[in-house]
């Protein structure tokens, strides 16, 4: 039994089913495919794609700052490709589980023992399974002095519901989700003030690649507030008032919070499980992804860190592969990250940073889109690929990629690390011309120079 469909469950159901068990998952009506499908991942980058393609931001390098595919752009039009998008997506889901054999039970699903689901929908009903599967994943969380109305005070899921593109939006929280909303209604003309009660943004990003993000924002007329709290938010006939512990003010339309997300687990009743969840709604689990009671796992966004799509998707393969007593592998060190603002953000291994806080002795190696000629093609003046090298045996031990096709690009150098690889690789390989993936070869031959200087300057000493 898989209690969420979206990627951890859809995942271990199938894994489940192709390894000969009886399998059915639980979804709620209208919500196949999870969060992820229905008001997470795929919508916010359905709309992204339809923000850069309606306001043609990207041609404006080679066309002009006025350039636009579209002048009035309205939340229809942003609305009509993620609803294709989402429709397909959910046909896709239901196709895969059906020819599984995967049975899908439509209701909410809560523990009345440590073996026996309930099922609220339609119908009650009971069912009992040897193994069970928590991917409930999460929603957004809302905080308890803030009012609520999905119209003017909203969060990142009413966000895609808004009746129309604001003049003016406050965005609470420079995290992931934040960032990417606050980029995308920027490109589409809106006046965005972030607020963030740490000093930077992206803190797990290297921070060149976030100054770079933070440059690009505030050409597109973003506002940043770091190092401030917000007080209290006023609702005014015509929108909203936020105001700052600081004393400032700021008017907008919209107030969008995007405080972190809270675990989706209040519905289970899991102490009939004999489980309990932090105050974050999280579920503690082992490396094999099972809980304090041995034949119930969890997976994805519901046991935190790192809450990706893609990593859920792998913790829900390995976590049916254990439960069918099958060999699983464990869950590789090195998943990329990919942030989808515009312009997008991707990296794998490790930051600048953290090289230098473990005395790791690295070289940096630079590629700007700008001197490649699928940059001048694409209009892209701003990208850049930085990799960092080890100075000793030049083994790559990070990538940091911002600017088109960066979540692409990433995975090139994430599976030179997996193998182990060094940048020789990259120096004496042909990569395609003109292509981004150019930046690779650039960038290896960047940080090889510098390291043939070092080691020059060294002998002669």
């Amino acid at each position: 039994m898989v209690l969420g469909s979206g990627p951890g469950g859809q995942k271990a159901a199938i894994a489940a089913a192709k390894l000969g068990r009886r399998v059915a998952v639980v979804e709620k009506r209208h919500m196949l495919g999870g969060v992820c499908i229905n008001t997470g991942t795929i919508p916010s980058k359905t709309l992204r794609e339809a923000v850069l393609y309606l306001t043609g931001l990207n041609q404006r390098e080679l066309y002009g700052a006025s350039y636009r595919v579209k002048d009035e752009i309205t939340v229809a039009d942003l609305g009509m490709r993620t609803q294709h998008v989402i429709g397909r997506e959910i046909q896709v889901i239901r196709s895969q589980l059906a020819r599984n054999h995967v049975t899908v039970l439509q209701g909410t699903g809560r523990f009345l023992d440590e073996h026996t689901i309930g099922i609220t929908g339609d119908e009650e009903k009971k069912i009992t399974a040897d193994k069970i599967v928590i991917a409930t994943g999460t929603s957004p969380a809302r905080p308890s002095s803030v009012e609520f109305d999905d119209r003017t005070v909203i969060d990142s899921d009413a966000i895609l519901h808004l009746d129309k593109v604001p003049e003016t939006l406050v965005v609470v929280g420079a995290g992931v989700i934040g960032i990417e909303y606050a980029s995308m209604f920027a490109a589409l003309g809106t006046k965005v003030t972030v607020v963030e009660r740490r000093e930077r943004m992206l803190e797990f990003c290297d921070l060149e690649i976030v100054e770079a993000l933070k440059y690009h924002l505030r050409d597109l007329a973003v506002t940043f507030r770091f190092g401030e709290n917000v007080a209290a938010v006023e609702r005014r006939p015509r929108g909203a008032l936020t105001l700052l512990e600081s004393g400032k003010k700021i008017p907008a339309d919209c107030v969008m919070y995007s405080a972190g997300r809270q675990g989706k687990t209040a519905e289970l009743n899991l102490e009939a499980a004999g489980l309990a969840a932090d105050d974050r709604g999280r579920i503690k689990v082992d490396e094999n992804y099972a809980t304090e009671v041995p034949h119930i796992y969890a997976v994805g966004d519901v046991i935190g860190f790192p809450a990706l799509a893609a990593t859920s998707m792998e913790q829900g393969r390995l976590a049916a592969q254990h439960a069918c007593g099958e060999p699983a592998g464990d869950l590789h060190e090195l998943p990329p990250i990919g942030i989808y603002t515009i312009p997008e953000i991707s990296f794998v291994g490790r930051s600048e940073d953290e090289l230098t806080r473990d005395k790791v002795p690295f070289e940096v190696g630079i590629s700007r889109y700008r001197e490649l000629a699928r940059g001048q093609i694409i209009g892209d003046s701003y990208g850049m690929l930085k990799l960092l090298v080890s100075s000793e045996d030049r083994r790559l031990l990070g990538v940091h990629v911002f600017g088109t096709q960066a979540t692409e690009l990433v995975h090139i150098g994430q599976t030179v690390m997996g193998c182990g690889g060094t940048i020789d690789y990259l120096v004496n390989a042909v990569f395609n011309y003109p292509t981004l993936a150019e930046s690779y070869k650039v960038a290896a031959l960047d940080a090889m120079n510098k390291m043939r200087t070092v080691a020059r300057l060294t002998a002669e000493m």
